[in-house]
């Protein structure tokens, strides 16, 4: 009887689900907290639909999350730990440049892929990093097209702040790609620190009452406090910031100064019933009692999709190198209206690129 007992258990431990362990290293506290909290919501609305329809081949996902609270160093820490001790087989929407360039020799030395990173940084797409799969447009290619947009509606006189890191040289490259292109040149670059920015001296700049925009490439923190001043000393010039502050937090952070800002977007519009994507993620935002929708959930529901496409590609029980190998034979994946193309040479993520303007709601306009 107890052999015959030993045989049954072995047999339902043989046939248990396998959890496919999926690491997360983030700054859910601190200056990105929100546009963080709200990309992790919309990977998840994506992650829970596939549970619920039976997982990986009956294994469903588990997304285990760590806070780097926004520090390079403990954005590798974390990594490390999420591979040694948590048995993560990918590395999931790490958030910020110097962060994400930190965790490299990590990814490299356990041969575990990162998917969508909530960065464009050129440093991440060339050259090809053999286990970076990038989801969202390069900073680059957001920034040279902001440019061309801002003069197109008859902005021409554009001053440029950016935090002095790896993330604001890399879109500042792409702006003066921008202002080449356009036979422009900007008004001023004014560079600050990343720890500690000079408001006052960003405040400042903003005075010149010629001055028709200032592009500012830093933190939702930064373009908070800088436009809050502006706007007390009677600034009335445009403030422009890239996708990385596309979150609704962002819009609350502002309050009554909301109305008129910026901001560039590499995602389809949250609001279109005419993407398949989002009319996807609106429907299971809606079942799952969320009311709303906002660009950084598009892009966690972006890069869970191509998540999934490359989980199931790698097989039963899938390791980090057998995830790498199913991602570069992807090709060209449609994942709901707009497309990713990987290649063992290619890891780019999409190409799109698009203005909004706050409305006096809080809410994101194209």
């Amino acid at each position: 009887m107890r052999i015959a007992t030993l045989i049954a258990a072995s047999a339902l431990a043989l046939g248990a689900q396998a959890t496919i362990i999926v690491g997360q290293t983030a700054g859910f506290t601190g200056p990105v907290a929100d546009g963080v909290k709200e990309i992790t919501q919309g990977a998840k609305l994506y992650i829970d639909f596939i549970n619920g329809a039976g997982g990986i081949g009956g294994d469903p996902i588990e997304l285990v999350s760590l806070d780097d609270k926004f520090s390079p160093q403990k954005s590798a820490d974390n990594a490390r730990k999420l591979i040694v001790e948590r048995g993560a087989v990918a590395l999931f929407l790490s958030r910020g440049t110097p962060h994400t360039e930190a965790m490299i020799p990590v990814l490299d030395e356990f041969k575990v892929p990162l998917i969508g990173p909530s960065t464009g940084a050129a440093s991440l797409q060339t050259p090809t990093r053999k286990y970076v799969f990038n989801v969202r447009a390069s900073y680059r290619h957001e920034a040279t097209r902001a440019v061309g947009l801002l003069a197109a509606i008859g902005m021409t006189s554009i001053g440029v702040a950016h935090v002095d890191d790896s993330f604001g040289r890399d879109a500042l490259a792409g702006l003066m790609e921008g202002f080449k292109e356009r036979n422009l040149s900007p008004a001023f670059v004014l560079p600050f620190d990343r720890a500690n920015p000079d408001v006052r001296k960003l405040v400042e700049s903003t005075k010149p009452t010629s001055l028709n925009a200032i592009i500012v490439v830093g933190t939702a923190a930064v373009v908070r406090d800088t436009l809050r001043a502006a706007r007390a000393e009677g600034s009335r010039t445009t403030f422009v910031t890239l996708s990385n502050n596309a979150s609704g937090g962002f819009t609350k952070a502002l309050g009554e100064h909301a109305k008129g800002t910026i901001v560039t977007q590499v995602f389809p519009d949250e609001n279109s019933q005419k993407n398949p994507m989002v009319r996807e993620a609106a429907a299971l935002a809606k079942a799952a009692g969320i009311t709303e929708l906002s660009p950084a959930m598009i892009e966690g529901f972006a890069a869970a999709k191509v998540l999934v496409a490359g989980l199931r590609r790698a097989g039963p029980k899938p390791n980090g190198e057998r995830i790498r190998v199913a991602l570069e034979s992807l090709g060209q994946l449609d994942i709901g209206g707009i497309s990713i193309d990987y290649s063992p040479t290619r890891h780019f993520g999409v190409s799109l690129t698009d203005l909004s303007i706050v409305r006096a709601n809080g809410k994101f306009f194209r």
